[in-house]
Order: structure tokens, then C-alpha cells, then sequence
């Protein structure tokens, strides 16, 4: 049974609802569809599913994009509706004849939905009613072929007459045919039952070594006799001896040398100045010139390539008339286009793939502008789509989180988790740092228990910054560390806890086991995955699992999943940015940290715009 179907602007003002239904929604699974789906850019899915505390919906939807309304229908989960499709595009189609930017109230509108949802209904009828077609079983089948091809060899048999001694010798060779076909196959070569002369074999499947030795000895004595040329000689290349290194009497430059000071007296202590490299990169603005050479050029290239495809005076004419409606067909040359160039840039294939059906849904039916292309239309709507997606839907303010923890005595818990080698405990120093900088009193927890020196590389970077560590040694519950740390920091009244986590692949369910204890156990402010920049494909299975899991290990009703992303090595890609795109696509979480370099300043935000231009670059 349909529950809801409602009718709403893309600006959000609601036009018109049935109220014949007078199902009232639990939850709020249009919102949510809002969120999930069209602010995402996926609104080129078939439909929604809604789970939310006793309502479980199914959401379907279609746009007019000409218009700007969206046509929405929600039915129970369980239930598999038929005609909720077609009863879309026809309400679609009927309210699109009334509708008035100036109007608000259409209540004359039920009659017509009334009488469009009973044509809808009785379609899906006829329509499952003609697919209803009795099939034999396949048991009865199966008899049914054998009767046949029974009567077919008796006929056969039976049109011989006295013939049938022919037959019999046909039936013969033909089993003895299969039987050896059979033994060929079972010994892994079709020909291993047949007698091959071609190939050297003898009757019984097995290599003729005398024929063999004659092919060999043939083959021998041509090549024997072609060969008249002489290879020159080759002379001994010279030994090179390495020149001694000459060791210059004055010392390297100082900002080289990161090793701690020897302890010369002995006695083990060791005094370390505090790191000191200047102001984090975090809170320094990145510039970005809006207007691009490459842009120009590059629109000019399209222009001229349109023009020699359509024709001059087409392509002039098309652009300056300008009501030409879009269609599906006329926007694929330029997603195409479109989905390679974002390939190209280290996205993910699929998530390309998603993001040209996304927008191709949001042009489809309207109207071309005066004096504009297809190409253009197309670009300006897939940066608006990558500008809404790697766009934070919600403010993560650090500091600010910091101080309303301090306020409530309580420390700022941050977890970092991710894939092994992607630079946890590192960016994890850099985000140390950076807050040392904003007179923020950290503490860091070792709970990497599981790879050998991470304690040690952990220590280190405690030692250099000079703040405190807790640490535990190895083969240690990681859970129980992270708490005990917690309950340090409480005591120490230091202000934020970074937790540093064992480094694991997506599919190792053990340590995914034990990081999900680690994040129910002791519930952190803040989870981090730490995600290389390199990535292309993988970025989509390493984040999707690892929320998976998440959700999947969780042993408290609402699951505690990634609340944002590092994003390290960014240093390394040139304009190969697409893994940023995939992973915030793939998780909804935004890039809240940059990693660019190897000191404890490079850290920086994710500048947005400068992202979009290099993509569509």
C-alpha cells in the first residue's frame, strides 16, 4: 500500500500531498532522502531505503528539471509496488499542465491523482497477470526431453527396417566416440584417446620418441646450415672502481639532523628542546585565482570541435535560439567526456559513473539556455555537483569541540584509524603539534600494540613535542589501553586525548573486531581514517568496509562509524586529486586534514575550490 506520495520544490516549499492517503510518516524519511540522496548526488538511484526507529520505507522518486519539482512516493519496505514508477511519471505529467510559480494550494488536484493511481493499479495488474504464464517444472522438463528424443531414435530405428544392423553400427561408433571423448577429457586433452600422426603420438595417448628425435634431428641440421654469420667479439668492459667519498670538515646543515642529543654524561637524562618549525599550514588561507587560462582554451577547443560536427550555421543557430530541450542522448558525448577526465584524476570508476548519471538526472528536460553549449551546461552542472559533495554538511570545528569538552571536564578523544602504511602516528603529530600551537595541552596513547616499534616511533614524536605519552608495551588489549589513557588524561587534566591505533587492511576481521571494541568501549569525540592520497579504486573498498564493519561489529543500537578523513601524502599526487572525491562520496565524512609534506607544519585544510578546478582541469 502506498503510503505518501508528496510534490515539493528543489527549494523545499511543499506544493501538494495526498490526502486520501493520511498516512502520517514515522521518522523522517524525507529528510533523510534529501541528505542521502539529492544533496549527495545520487539522485540518479532507483530508490531509497529508509530505516528509522519502527518505520522501515522505500522512496521512489523523479524530477522535472525544467520546472524545478520532485515527485516523491513512500511505500513499506516490504512491500514491492508495481506501478509506483508509471504512477510518477503520470502524476508527473498531469501536474506539470497546472502548475503556477505564483500558486500554492492545489487541492483540485486529488480527483486527478485518485483517478491516475487506479490506472496505475489496474496496469500492474494486466501487466502481472500476462506474465503469469504455467511453466513445467524442471523435473518434468528434463522427462520430457528424454520421451522426446526416445521417440525420435525409435522412429529413426523403426524406418530402417531390416536395416537396423547399419543403425547399430552407427549407435556403436558413436558410444565408442563419446567414451573416448570422455577419456580425453579426463586426462586433460580432448586428442588423448586418438591416434594422432601429425603430432608423433601412437595409439595409446603417448609421445613417439623416435619420431620425436628425427623431427629434432632435422630441425637440427637446417638450422646448422643457415647459420653462417659469426657474432663479433665482445670486449671485457672495464672495471669501474668507486672514487673515495671526501668528507668536508664542516658539519651538516643543523635543521638535517632530527636525532635525538646523546647522552653523554650517562645517567639517562636526556633534555630535549620542544619542536619549533613555525606556524602550522593549518591556519594559513590558500589562495585560489578563479579564471584559468587552461579553462579559455579549453572551451574554445570544444567550441571549434562542436562547430566542425554540426556545422557552422547549426551550431550558431542552436546557440543563439537556445529553447532546445535537453535530452539524455544529446548530454551523453559530454558526461562521457567528462567521466574520463575525472578517471584520469584518480577517481574511482564507479563513483565517475555515479556522478555523470547524477547530473545527466538534474538536466534532462530542460531547457538550453540562449547563447550557450551543451559542453558547457554540462560543466558548470558537474562542478556544482563536486562543490555540494566535498562541501562539509556539518561544521567540525575542532578547537571549538576542545573548549565545550574543557568546559564539562572532560578531554577531546580523537581516534586515528586506517590501512597499514598510510602515515598514522606521523599525522597524528602534526595534528599534536597544531594544537600546541592553539595552547591546548595534548597527550598522546599508544594503542598500537600489534606492529613492532610503533611504541617507539610514537615515544619520539612525544619526546620532540614534549608532551606526555601513555603507553602500555605490546600484546596488550588496545581497548583497554585507550581507557586507562583516558582516565590518565582526566587526572592530568590535559585537554585532548589521540589515540594512535595498529595499522589493518579492510578484511582482517580480528583487528576489525578489536577496533571496534576500542571505538564502543570508550566512545571517542572524533574518529579519524587516515587515507593515502594515492589511492584510486581502493579508496571506495577500504571506506566502505571499514564503515561496514564498523556498523556491522557494533554492540550499541546507533553504530558509531567515520566521522572524518586525513588525508595524507598529499604532497606526492600532482593533480591526481580524485581520491579525495571518492572517499568523502563513499563515506559522507569530510577531508578535515591535509597531510603535504614530512614536518610537523604541513598540515593544511582541504580547499574545496581549488579541488573542483583541478578536477575539471
Amino acid at each position: 500500500m502506498l503510503e505518501q506520495l508528496l510534490i515539493f520544490t528543489r527549494g523545499g516549499l511543499i506544493l501538494w500531498t495526498c490526502k486520501e492517503l493520511g498516512n502520517a510518516l514515522r521518522g523522517s524519511p524525507i529528510d533523510a532522502l534529501i541528505r542521502s540522496c539529492l544533496l549527495e548526488e545520487r539522485s540518479a538511484d532507483s530508490s531509497y531505503n529508509y530505516d528509522g526507529p519502527g518505520a522501515s520505507y522505500t522512496l521512489k522518486w523523479t524530477f522535472h528539471n525544467d520546472l524545478g519539482l520532485i515527485f516523491v512516493a513512500v511505500y513499506q519496505k516490504i512491500l514491492h509496488l508495481l506501478y509506483v514508477d508509471d504512477l510518477l511519471s503520470m502524476v508527473k505529467q498531469e501536474f506539470s499542465q497546472i502548475y503556477d510559480p505564483k500558486r500554492i494550494d492545489y487541492e483540485d488536484f486529488d480527483d486527478t491523482f485518485r483517478q491516475l493511481r487506479k490506472e496505475a493499479e489496474a496496469r500492474a495488474e494486466e501487466m502481472k497477470k500476462s506474465k503469469q504464464v504455467v511453466r513445467p517444472s524442471k523435473k518434468q522438463a528434463q522427462i520430457a526431453a528424454v520421451q522426446k528424443a526416445g521417440s525420435q531414435g525409435g522412429g529413426k530405428q523403426n524406418s530402417g527396417g531390416s536395416g537396423g544392423g547399419k543403425d547399430d553400427a552407427d549407435g556403436g561408433s558413436a558410444a565408442k566416440g563419446r567414451a573416448a571423448l570422455e577419456n580425453g577429457n579426463s586426462n586433460g586433452n580432448l586428442n588423448g584417446g586418438f591416434k594422432s600422426k601429425e603430432n608423433g603420438r601412437a595409439e595409446g595417448g603417448a609421445f613417439d620418441v623416435s619420431k620425436l628425435q628425427k623431427l629434432r634431428a632435422k630441425t637440427g641440421k637446417k638450422t646448422d646450415t643457415t647459420v653462417v654469420t659469426k657474432a663479433p667479439k665482445v670486449e671485457p668492459k672495464k672495471k669501474i672502481t668507486k672514487k673515495n667519498r671526501v668528507w668536508d670538515d664542516s658539519p651538516a646543515e643543523s635543521k638535517l639532523d632530527f636525532t635525538d642529543p646523546v647522552d653523554e654524561k650517562g645517567d639517562g637524562n636526556v633534555e630535549v628542546v620542544a619542536a619549533d618549525h613555525g606556524e602550522s599550514m593549518m591556519d594559513k588561507e590558500e589562495i585560489v585565482n578563479s579564471e584559468s587560462e587552461d579553462e579559455e582554451d579549453e572551451e574554445v577547443n570544444a567550441a571549434k570541435t562542436n562547430t566542425k560536427k554540426k556545422g557552422w550555421f547549426s551550431s550558431v543557430f542552436q546557440s543563439i535560439a537556445g529553447n532546445s530541450i535537453l535530452e539524455k542522448s544529446d548530454l551523453e558525448p559530454a558526461l562521457k567526456a567528462l567521466k574520463d577526465r575525472l578517471m584520469t584524476k584518480n577517481v574511482a570508476e564507479e563513483i565517475a559513473e555515479k556522478l555523470c548519471e547524477s547530473v545527466a538526472a538534474s538536466l534532462e528536460g530542460k531547457k538550453l539556455g540562449s547563447f550557450t553549449r551543451i559542453s558547457s551546461t554540462v560543466q558548470t552542472a558537474m562542478e556544482e555537483a563536486l562543490l555540494r559533495i566535498l562541501t562539509p554538511k556539518r561544521s567540525i570545528d575542532i578547537l571549538r569541540d576542545v573548549h565545550a569538552a574543557k568546559e564539562q571536564g572532560k578531554p577531546y578523544v580523537v581516534v586515528f584509524v586506517g590501512v597499514n602504511g598510510v602515515g598514522k602516528s606521523t599525522n597524528l603529530a602534526k595534528v599534536a603539534y597544531w594544537l600546541l600551537q592553539h595552547n591546548v595541552s595534548v597527550m598522546m596513547a599508544a594503542c598500537d600494540t600489534f606492529r613492532s616499534g610503533a611504541v617507539e616511533q610514537l615515544r619520539t614524536h612525544a619526546r620532540r613535542l614534549q608532551i606526555p605519552i601513555f603507553e602500555k608495551g605490546y600484546e596488550k588489549d588496545p581497548a583497554i589501553v585507550a581507557k586507562e589513557a583516558i582516565q590518565e588524561a582526566c587526572r592530568n587534566k590535559s585537554d585532548v586525548v589521540l589515540v594512535d591505533t595498529a595499522g589493518r587492511m579492510q578484511d582482517n576481521e580480528p583487528l576489525m573486531r578489536a577496533l571496534s571494541k576500542l571505538i564502543n568501549l570508550n566512545t571517542p569525540d572524533l574518529v579519524l581514517f587516515v587515507g593515502e592520497a594515492l589511492v584510486g579504486n581502493d579508496a571506495v573498498d577500504q571506506l566502505s568496509k571499514f564503515n561496514q564493519k564498523l556498523a556491522d561489529l557494533s554492540t550499541v543500537p546507533t553504530a558509531r562509524l567515520i566521522d572524518g578523513i586525513l588525508l595524507t601524502k598529499f604532497d606526492t599526487i600532482d593533480d591526481k586529486v580524485g581520491a579525495a572525491l571518492s572517499m568523502v562520496y563513499i563515506s559522507g565524512a569530510p577531508v578535515m586534514f591535509v597531510g603535504c609534506g614530512q614536518s610537523y607544519t604541513d598540515l593544511k585544510k582541504l580547499n574545496v575550490k581549488s579541488i573542483v578546478k583541478t578536477l575539471l582541469k
